[in-house]
């Protein structure tokens, strides 16, 4: 689920759900990896495999989970190797064969599905979404199926709302729940097809219209309509977190000292995640790319077809994929993120060539070694590229064309300070780093490079941030976004100092009856910090008057006619002002 990776327990950015049996001979030709390359599927031009391994390295170990690579060349393996363990318990390698859950990166079988009901005349992407989900509110703005197929509903996102509410990921959670948080909600995050912002809601939602138009559910149809079809006999959707899959990796995520912790999820929810699948099945999926098996070429012109906004602009999301560049070169793609469960299809649709990675460690970064990949791969098709000094061979970046433009004359220092989005309901705070600049913001802190006078990019993500204002004082405004992209408009606040009568004003417990869910605001030794089940305990930071950042959140007091304190409104990722009373209801949970 989550791209760029879904809201997890705790509301963070980064996150934010069947394996099949493994080939057994695979499993014991080798401990740690195996290659296939049969001489049908053998490219014309040889790989330079060492190079592709070189990306990998970091997870070519007998004591780490790992990745599967999968590269494509005209809908066949031309490549394909595990990197690491699968079980790190039972030493179970990682093979072409293993299943991995993808994530996000099965919004793309579900935006399929709800294509091939539109090309049978069953539904509509224009239809509203109340006509099959009565139970979501109206709000008064019609939300449509394509809303929801592009991130542009405006529905708040339905794994962050349940985290916040108070659910684990070991938690068992079903498709009643998730419908029942987001019949809750009382607001929208913005008027529907005003703006792309990513959710997992809307996939989910999907995955209930495909069950009550066809009697399916999601799982049912994708196997008789997709996966059966295409040959995929061990790629599904997983809906019983109980079910018992042969061959699948564990998921893991890293622990601060070194080693490793399960990363498992209970969560029964389809759609916005949940395909099991491998990188040797994967590519059957790819190969209809190119020579369309299910559902023609309509469906694959449906699932690529640019979004727009309501103002006509074009927001580079698809249907269930992202539609972009990389290096120049045009790019159809999509990661995903859930638990301690990494994926990325990356497909270069005019070099006919595809990359497959699958980890099972929640800190690998899938887009950056499918780009790894890529760059040894297509390098001759990529803009100008140069090594990283120090790196790999197969490490490269693109050439920037504001080489040589550091901060100039500029200081640096003139951009530290707060700034804060109204639009976004978001604050980031640009920090003095190692003799440079980092912004921390979504609950993380961000290096950054400079890439002119006054714009510097993220060294790890596709993020830039422009400063704005009059020369040799500090910046009054700042725009962030990602790469590409226009960004949110920031402006620079004043940091609020409160006393200690301020912050005994806030402490208390809170209810939000869109949540179901009660925090607590208490004071310790000096400081405010907000508690609840499923969230820890955060301290409050200040940014201005009444208002506070708790980790990736963001806290905004409300008084009543009197001044005092009557609630505030919460907002993390994908979810804005979230309401809060003070001292009303009781928790479900």
């Amino acid at each position: 689920m989550g791209y760029p990776e879904t809201v997890t327990p705790r509301a963070r950015l980064l996150p934010v759900i069947s394996h099949a049996k493994a080939r057994i001979a695979l499993a014991l030709a080798t401990a740690l990896t195996t290659a296939t390359v049969t001489a049908a599927q053998a490219p014309k031009a040889a790989l330079d495999t060492t190079r592709i391994n070189a990306v990998f390295k970091q997870y070519h170990r007998k004591d780490s989970p790992g990745c599967a690579l999968g590269v494509y060349r005209n809908g066949i393996i031309a490549y394909a190797r595990g990197y690491g363990m699968a079980d790190l318990e039972r030493g179970v390698p990682i093979t072409p064969a293993t299943l991995f859950d993808l994530g996000s990166t099965s919004k793309q079988f579900t935006a399929a599905s709800i294509a091939l009901l539109v090309a049978d005349g069953k539904l509509s992407f224009q239809d509203a979404v109340r006509k099959y989900l009565p139970e979501i509110p109206d709000y008064g703005a019609t939300i449509t199926l394509d809303h929801l197929v592009r991130h542009t509903s405006g529905i708040r996102d339905y794994a962050g709302l349940l985290s916040l509410a108070g659910w684990k990921l070991e938690d068992v959670t079903t498709d009643d729940d998730a419908i029942q948080i987001i019949a809750r909600q009382r607001a929208l995050n913005f008027p529907p097809g005003t703006k792309w912002d990513y959710s997992n809601s809307g996939f989910f939602l999907l995955s209930i219209v495909v069950q009550r138009v066809t009697g399916k559910n999601l799982a049912e149809f994708a196997k008789e309509r997709i996966f059966t079809p295409l040959g995929m006999t061990k790629t599904h959707f997983r809906n019983d977190h109980n079910a018992i899959l042969p061959g699948r990796a564990l998921g893991y995520s890293p622990l601060e000292k070194g080693g490793f912790r399960n990363d498992m999820s209970s969560w029964d929810q389809l759609g916005d995640g949940a395909v099991q699948s491998s990188v040797e099945e994967l590519v059957k999926w790819d190969r209809n790319f190119y020579t369309p098996t299910v559902g023609g070429q309509a469906l694959l012109d449906r699932l690529q077809e640019p979004g727009t906004l309501s103002n006509g602009k074009p927001h580079g999301y698809g249907r269930g994929l992202f539609l972009d560049t990389y290096r120049g070169v045009r790019r159809v793609q999509h990661g995903g993120a859930w638990a301690g469960y990494r994926a990325m299809l990356m497909r270069f649709p005019e070099q006919r060539t595809s990359f497959a990675v699958l980890c099972n460690v929640g800190s690998a970064n899938t887009s950056k070694l499918a780009e790894g990949a890529a760059d040894v791969v297509l390098g001759g098709a990529f803009r100008r590229v140069e090594v990283v000094a120090g790196g790999a061979s197969s490490q490269v970046r693109e050439a920037d064309s504001a080489k040589g433009m550091g901060a100039g004359s500029v200081d640096p220092h003139r951009f530290e300070g707060i700034y804060f989005a109204e639009t976004e309901q978001s604050v980031i705070r640009v920090v003095s780093q190692g003799g440079g600049l980092a912004v921390r913001a979504f609950g993380t802190i961000i290096p950054l490079k400079p890439a002119g006078l006054e714009r510097f990019r993220a060294e790890r993500y596709p993020l830039e941030i422009e400063f704005s204002g009059p020369p040799d004082v500090p910046a009054s405004a700042a725009r962030m976004g990602f790469r590409g992209e226009e960004g949110a408009s920031y402006v620079r606040v004043a940091a609020a100092s409160p006393g200690p009568d301020r912050l005994a004003e806030l402490a208390g417990t809170y209810y939000s009856p869109e949540l179901d869910a009660s925090w607590k605001i208490l004071v310790k030794e000096g400081r405010a910090v907000v508690s609840g089940r499923g969230i820890g305990e955060d301290p409050l930071d200040p940014v201005f008057e009444d208002a506070f950042t708790a980790g990736p959140s963001f806290l905004r007091f409300t008084r009543d006619a009197a001044g005092k304190i009557a609630g505030f409104e919460a907002s993390a990722s994908r979810m804005q002002r979230i309401r809060f009373e003070r001292g009303a209801g009781n928790a479900g949970r």
